[in-house]
Parts: structure tokens; sequence; C-alpha cells
């Protein structure tokens, strides 16, 4: 089964990268994360029927496409979604890839509520697109701070990783019966 992962944090050593990374070693086959640092500005006008899309939307639609699954794991940036990750899946919208495509959702914050405005709008867009989100494999990760090693960039906190752990393993049996 093929994974794809979707980051909302461009920053090289966020938090949110780190529990991607985390989280990606309990998935048992291929994974990609995509890269939507790349992608212009939606523009309907560049989406339209007579229209080839952009080099890097065409590139996130084959990746989500050809993946059995998607993980979106994200920051909130005031009280929402951060404007990369929204972009990516404005771009998504029209296209289809995400029909019926399992969809785990993970956000991580300083805060003690852990992203939760951020992780309730995802999973309000993902299911807009279709996606069949798979609520138990969506955590919001409170205080990530220290959860986190600077140096491996990788969760260390047992709990959290442990909690992971059991979020990949639901997405792997949602998306285990769509697997040919």
């Amino acid at each position: 089964m093929r994974l794809l992962a979707l980051s909302g944090s461009l920053r090289a050593r966020s938090s949110n990268g780190a529990v991607l990374r985390s989280a990606l070693t309990f998935w048992d086959g291929p994974a990609a994360t995509a890269d939507i640092g790349a992608l212009p500005h939606f523009n309907p006008d560049l989406d339209g029927e007579d229209a080839t899309p952009p080099a890097p939307v065409a590139a996130l639609r084959t990746a989500v496409a050809s993946a059995d699954a998607l993980l979106v794991v994200s920051p909130e940036y005031a009280h929402g979604v951060p404007g990369a990750l929204k972009n990516a899946l404005d771009w998504l919208v029209s296209s289809g890839e995400c029909v019926s495509k399992p969809v785990a959702v993970i956000t991580a914050s300083p805060s003690p509520t852990g992203g939760d405005h951020a992780n309730a709008q995802l999973r309000e867009v993902l299911r807009m697109v279709s996606g069949e989100v798979v609520t138990s494999a969506c955590r919001e990760i409170p205080a990530i701070g220290p959860k986190v090693d600077p140096t491996t960039e990788r969760v260390t906190d047992e709990a959290t990783l442990a909690d992971l752990g059991v979020a990949l393993s639901h997405l792997a049996a949602a998306a285990a019966p769509l697997t040919p």
C-alpha cells in the first residue's frame, strides 16, 4: 500500500515535520511526502476544462491518485489551516483524486489543544473533496515541543509514538480493502 503524506508546515525543522517523519516509520509500505511549497496560488483560470495545470499541480495530483491512503500532518496557525496546505487542497477540489481515498489528519501544537481548530477544518475540507476521513486514525497532539528531539527531528515521547502507531494501523486497515 502506498501512502502520500502532506505536511502543513514548510519549515525545515518543524515539530510537525518531526511528527510526520515519526509517523511514517509505522507505515508498512512505500511512502512519499508531497512538495506543496512549489505549488502556485490556486487560480481557477489555470484549472479550467481546456487548461493544462502547472507542473507542480500535475505532480501533486498524480501523487495523490497513485496513493492508496493520505496522511495530513499540520500545525495550526491563527486557529486555522496553514495557507500552503489549504492551497494544496484547493488544487484537489475539482480533480477527483481524493474520492474515496482513506485520509488521516494529525495536528500537533505547542498549545494544550493540539491544533483542534485546524484538525476540524482539515477534516471538513477533506470530506468536501470526497476523501474518506478515518476518524480512528486522526489525532491532535498537544504540547508537542518537549515530545520532539531537535537533534534527531523525531518524536521521542513513548506515549505519542505508541499513539502514532495506532493511528497509522487504523489508516492502513482502512486502505487495505481498497488495495488490489
